[in-house]
């Protein structure tokens, strides 16, 4: 009987440490960078890793949906990036020399997030809609529109006066609604684009939990065809889940905008990868309706923070790109193997 205890307590503690690997070695690597660079753990350090999850998170929110539909958006950099340049163009200061429109006034900054927000929205929309009617796989819908977006966005940076140069000169008070100083942390300065994170994280915890929306989302991503059975409104409820997407790419472009200062149709490339792989990191599951707004939020900050240990040790930044890939193939596997056991 002892033996057979062993045997299963072994057992349990060997899944333990294979369904958390990637955790255990990436808190490896962190220690080992701590003590190779004690700056790495400073308070500054930390608000810098803090900011840049932040501004990665609402696009993380977005793709977390999808992947729990068991989908994915190659589209979601490039919906950032039309949607920088677009707020770009209406909130450059009045007297900058190359403004995009001369002749436009003052647009109200809560204005211009409303209508970059619908126009996201808009696109993940048409996302949905092809994959839910047509049943298309979101890969290639997503690839298409990336596409599309893209040539949009090359387009749109050639209007008025600017001839396809960077949009600046963005409005102080713009800068300063995303950029600007919210407080300080033992003289740290704490963005407000913080706030703006949590308020998507907070409303996203709400749209999982507490809603038909979220509830019928899991349940498509589980089994779609027992969804349809119970009643749920299967292609109804992957367009909702693609618009709430685009919605949150709406205001990451927003945010974007004001945090790179200095926009053009390049803005947002890679954006979706970085925020596919904080997913998988987070536990969210390729295999569908797995996954909870927490480790999303976990796998964000823990990929920011790798990223900011790579600056530490000075590593190139064309590797970086590979452990990064090694990263997102390493947390599907672990995923795959999860989805397999419980089969």
């Amino acid at each position: 009987m002892k033996e057979r205890l062993s045997n299963i307590t072994r057992k349990q503690v060997s899944e333990f440490i294979i369904n958390n690997s990637l955790y255990i070695l990436l808190g490896l690597f962190i220690l080992v960078v701590t003590i190779m660079q004690p700056r790495f753990l400073s308070i500054n350090s930390i608000i810098n890793v803090l900011t840049q999850t932040a501004f990665r998170l609402p696009i993380a929110l977005g793709i977390g949906g999808i992947i729990v539909l068991t989908g994915t958006d190659l589209s979601a950099g490039r919906i950032i990036g039309l949607v920088a340049v677009i707020t770009a163009s209406l909130l450059q200061r009045s007297d900058y020399p190359s403004k995009m429109f001369p002749a436009l006034g003052n647009v109200p900054i809560f204005g211009v997030l409303i209508l970059v927000m619908f126009i996201g929205g808009l696109i993940g929309l048409f996302n949905g809609f092809f994959v839910a009617k047509f049943k298309l796989h979101p890969f290639i819908v997503t690839l298409s529109t990336q596409l599309i977006v893209y040539a949009i966005s090359l387009q749109y940076i050639s209007l008025g006066t600017n001839a396809g140069k960077p949009i600046g000169g963005l409005r102080p008070d713009f800068s300063n609604a995303v950029t600007g100083e919210m407080f300080r942390i033992f003289g740290v300065k704490v963005q407000f684009l913080v706030l703006y994170a949590v308020v998507a994280l907070i409303v996203m915890w709400f749209v999982w939990n507490k809603t038909v929306i979220g509830k019928n989302m899991f349940a498509v991503g589980s089994n779609p065809d027992a969804a349809t059975v119970s009643g749920i409104n299967v292609n109804k409820t992957i367009m909702l889940v693609f618009l709430i997407a685009g919605v949150l790419y709406g205001l990451n472009g927003f945010l974007t905008s004001a945090y790179v200062g200095s926009n053009n149709a390049a803005t947002g490339v890679n954006f979706e990868l970085d925020a596919i792989a904080a997913c998988v990191i987070g536990g969210v599951s390729f295999s569908g309706g797995v996954g909870k707004i927490k480790g999303i939020l976990l796998g964000v900050f823990l990929l920011q923070l790798i990223t900011v240990s790579f600056v530490f040790l000075g590593i190139d930044a064309n590797l970086q790109y590979a452990i990064k890939g090694f990263v997102i193939l390493f947390a599907t596997a672990i995923d795959m193997r999860k989805y397999l056991v419980r089969r």
